[in-house]
């Protein structure tokens, strides 16, 4: 039944019924190869280009090849159970928009602000890393042009400033154009990450792979606790450098190059069938990126031996780039860069779209404020949120530094596949009657591996990491007492409802 209060929920029903208002009205013009296309060019990006050297030579070892599986693994479970959702409400919003059908609107709320940290966080960092590559092409074409500015006490980033105006520019103007751009810039940098595995193979030398999982490494006396993984912590290790603690913190840390198949939930609403089309794009994009990951992974650790590709003494961190460099190749190290820089770009764009949807979503609801939920009725987007986002992604890559950002990402994301998994098995019970177009197997055995596996990973995350969440999500729960339960529409209607001398039923909220 709907409740009232903080665990009042607004039913399937009242949930697609809100998707007809003509004023917030998105239109469905996505296709199955959209879907996949906006997945795989979000996915493929990050971890391809700056995570997976970087990871190996700081965290694992050659075992980061392992730690992608791992990650994977995870992502695999929560994404059949986003496939389900996704094919059974079919509206705007993804985790926040299941949540508030499932668990009320407390939760659905805490779920939206979780999924602004994801995406609005992950676009920054990722907008700082395109930035970095702007740069090493500019020098490829001769132009000593640094992307970074001093400012009075502060960095400016320009580089990312740029790329986020453009991005919410094309955003605005619709959503299939977005994924006409998306579908070239993605053909552009799958060509090179291949390019990567065929080049690669030929400098391969097997003894770089030994040892597989490298012995852990002390701790320095002046490390601090705190950067250690929780799960090390709790266990009584001393570092989660190298060893088995360090081969589950990175699986933790490339985590963080999964995400972006959860936004393909975000557009259903926007799916000619989302019944069908939905689980396929997060399935198969899901599957595609898997392959090319773990490709990429045993190919630069067999390329040079893993203490090669540590971060260096002056903060230098590596990249794919770092060994074809070591091999005297070049113009594989250029043309990396080029695919690096094409390839963030549709990282950034469709993270800026996943976190416009949300936002939507919750002004459609009233728990942001309702104008940010007004469509453009020419391009059928919703331009006030999509400048909004904008504005935010703006100042947090141009002025803060990119440094922990993929953590605290990370966190706020297994923190919302969890509730997704959890979700599945409530809706399975509460509402066993509903269409699904896609059903998870095996439930509820596969949405509990997927909430311990999610778990398991947020544990070997930094103890940092989770006080900076949890500040994040106080702040949260301020907002939503002082703001958000007093606009919510789902509370006017039922407020309405009882006034009229009704009550509120047990089944579905009252239509306005």
């Amino acid at each position: 039944m709907p409740g009232t209060g903080l665990w009042r929920t607004k039913s399937v029903e009242q949930s697609i019924l809100d998707t007809d208002e003509p004023d917030t009205k998105l239109r469905k013009n996505l296709g199955t190869w959209d879907l996949i296309v906006f997945g795989v060019s979000v996915v493929i990006g990050a971890g391809i280009f700056t995570l997976a050297a970087r990871t190996a030579g700081d965290v694992t070892g050659p075992s980061v090849s392992l730690a992608f599986v791992l990650a994977a693994v995870a992502c695999g479970l929560a994404a059949l159970c986003y496939a389900e959702f996704a094919s059974t409400v079919p509206v705007a919003g993804s985790a926040y928009t299941y949540s508030y059908a499932t668990f009320g609107e407390f939760v659905a709320w805490i779920i939206g602000w979780d999924l602004i940290l994801e995406f609005a966080v992950a676009a920054a960092a990722v907008a700082k890393g395109w930035s970095i590559y702007l740069e090493q092409v500019l020098k490829l074409i001769g132009l000593e042009i640094p992307t970074v500015l001093p400012l009075g006490p502060l960095q400016f980033d320009w580089g990312a400033v740029l790329l986020t105006v453009v991005l919410c520019t094309l955003l605005a103007l619709g959503t299939k154009l977005s994924a006409r751009v998306s579908l070239v810039i993605t053909l552009i940098k799958v060509a090179v990450v291949l390019l990567v595995i065929v080049v690669g193979l030929a400098y391969i030398n097997a003894s770089n792979y030994t040892p597989f999982v490298p012995p852990a490494q002390s701790a320095a006396e002046d490390s601090p606790k705190l950067e250690q993984s929780l799960l090390s912590l709790i266990l009584g290790g001393e570092t989660s450098t190298y060893g088995v603690f360090g081969l589950l913190a990175a699986a933790s840390l490339v985590f963080f190059a999964f995400i972006g198949f959860d936004i393909v939930a975000t557009t259903a609403e926007e799916t000619r069938n989302p019944q069908k089309m939905a689980p396929r794009g997060i399935l198969g994009s899901l599957a595609i990126v898997t392959v090319l990951y773990v490709a990429v992974a045993l190919v630069v650790t067999g390329m040079v031996p893993y203490t090669d590709l540590a971060t260096a003494e002056d903060g230098t961190r590596s990249t794919l780039a770092t060994a074809f460099a070591q091999h005297g190749i070049n113009w594989a190290a250029a043309i990396i860069s080029v695919g690096a820089l094409a390839g963030l770009t549709t990282v950034v764009m469709v993270l800026l779209l996943g976190q416009t949807r949300v936002l939507f979503a919750m002004s459609r609801d009233g728990l942001v404020p309702r104008g940010l939920a007004k469509t453009d009725p020419k391009t059928g987007t919703p331009v006030r949120a999509t400048v909004l986002v904008g504005v935010v992604v703006v100042v947090a890559s141009g002025f803060f530094p990119a440094d922990k950002l993929e953590e605290m990402v990370n966190v706020g994301t297994l923190f919302a596949f969890v509730l997704v998994s959890l979700g599945v098995i409530v809706l399975r019970r509460t509402r066993p009657d509903l269409p699904r177009g896609f059903r998870a197997p095996l439930v509820p055995f596969v949405p509990i591996l997927a909430i311990f596996s999610c778990i398991w990973l947020m544990l070997n995350l930094t103890a940092l990491t989770w006080v900076r969440f949890v500040v994040w999500m106080a702040a949260g729960v301020v907002i939503y007492f002082l703001y958000s339960r007093n606009h919510s529409r789902l509370g006017q209607r039922q407020a309405d409802q009882v006034a009229a001398g009704g009550a509120v039923p047990r089944d579905a909220e009252p239509t306005e």
